[in-house]
């Protein structure tokens, strides 16, 4: 289209918007590459699993591979993104140069996770409050670190990428970006609670069927390749022993979520045996309890048979339906999980933390983002890195509590506001 075309006071909304983010995203991008340039892969990462990664990787040079020849307690996608980065850069027998090109390659994820929260802030509040997330999210250390850490700014841009198709009425592509997102990290299975509630069933059905069949075209060669091991991997996440939370409390595992050696991995049946005390309370039952009361709160306020999304767009009518009622029926999906879950790993926060944003008025976002960064360094790696476990006692009940109270925040996000007062109630919380 002609420049001529447009509007003057279009065009120039369109360019300050663009000059924006724009001007966000390099000083995001920037600051993350220099503090790395400064510091070093092995500072910035030493409490983190990229040595882990590195580690797999290297088994590649003796032809050994995840899911085929070892069980791996992650999807596919993450360990081969690893290993063909490591052929890549020619199988670097030096650490340094590894960790280099696997920050850079999260970086990517994590500018991407701004610009996506950026752009459903944008639909959501306007283009004022999405630069204001935008340059609160860049500054929040959770982001920063864990991009560092571990692969789930990788999980986290799937998972937003799904959930931005969704908002849109795209619901092919999402569904397509949800399955990448569950190859890579089993979690982000929970957005289809989200098109569930959105979606006619008929649609849902639709959508899930290909987040499924990306799954397992993706997963399945492994099985079939290798059942041993492929089926292994998959049966060690629900194998697991309790940890860090207080499930884990009442049974006595005061550790954290490792799975062992990696001479371990070898041995599929090593793959089903918890590392820990077995649970007090029995799983089915704690299943039972947190299933009905999801149940309870995904029917809360009635089940309409009909489309509530109409391409390109969601329409705001219908309380639940509109897309800060998605966000906030997501971030408390989220929050259920969390409790009920017998483990807790820090870096999850990365994926209920744009949801945070996104569904609360600012000043209370920050003040969650901050208080549950803050305890979850704590715990992780200020007390248990020293080997003070006993701390637990003290990080997992505050933990616990916030997320119980995040939940009550986002459930009157989701059920008591309308679109309107959602917009004014987030505006009137700028103060907090």
């Amino acid at each position: 289209m002609s420049e001529s075309l447009w509007p003057s006071e279009a065009r120039e909304r369109l360019a300050n918007r663009w000059g924006d983010t724009g001007l966000a995203l390099i000083l995001f991008v920037a600051f993350r590459l220099m503090l790395l340039a400064v510091y070093g892969p092995q500072s910035v990462t030493r409490f983190g699993d990229f040595q882990h990664y590195y580690n797999l990787a290297r088994l590649s040079d003796q032809g050994l591979y995840p899911l085929l020849h070892y069980w791996y307690e992650f999807p596919p996608l993450f360990p081969y993104l690893s290993i063909t980065l490591y052929k890549l850069l020619g199988s670097p027998q030096v650490f340094d140069s590894y960790a280099y090109a696997l920050a850079a390659v999260m970086l990517a994820f994590e500018a991407g996770n701004l610009m996506l929260l950026m752009r459903l802030a944008r639909r959501l509040h306007g283009e004022v409050m999405a630069e204001r997330l935008g340059w609160v999210y860049a500054l929040l250390t959770v982001p920063l670190v864990f991009s560092w850490w571990t692969f789930d700014a990788m999980t986290a841009f799937w998972m937003l990428l799904a959930l931005v198709w969704l908002v849109e009425g795209l619901e092919g592509r999402s569904a397509v970006a949800l399955g990448l997102g569950v190859a890579t990290k089993y979690m982000p299975a929970l957005l289809l609670a989200a098109a569930w509630r959105v979606l006619a069933p008929r649609r849902a059905l639709r959508y899930t069927a290909i987040v499924l069949a990306v799954v397992v075209c993706i997963i399945g060669p492994f099985i079939i390749a290798s059942p041993r091991f492929a089926l292994a991997s998959l049966q060690a996440q629900m194998s697991k022993s309790s940890w860090e939370t207080v499930w884990a409390l009442l049974d006595g595992n005061l550790g954290t979520g490792n799975f062992g050696p990696i001479a371990d991995h070898f041995d599929p049946t090593r793959a089903t045996v918890p590392l820990g005390h077995p649970p007090r309370i029995p799983p089915w039952l704690t299943l039972a309890a947190f299933g009905l009361l999801y149940l309870y709160l995904f029917f809360d306020g009635g089940w309409k048979m009909k489309d509530s999304l109409t391409p390109p767009l969601i329409r705001e009518e219908g309380k639940g339906r509109g897309p800060a009622s998605v966000i906030a029926f997501t971030g408390l999906t989220w929050c259920i999980f969390f409790l009920w879950s017998r483990g807790w790993s820090p870096q999850w926060q990365m994926l209920v933390l744009p949801f945070i944003l996104l569904a609360l008025p600012l000043g209370r976002a920050v003040l969650f983002s901050l208080a549950l960064g803050f305890v979850n360094f704590l715990e992780w790696p200020v007390l248990l890195s020293r080997g003070w476990f006993w701390s637990l006692w003290l990080t997992v009940p505050l933990r616990t509590l916030l997320i119980g109270l995040l939940a009550v925040a986002f459930y009157q996000a989701w059920r008591g506001l309308s679109t309107d007062s959602f917009a004014m109630l987030r505006t009137n919380g700028l103060n907090g």
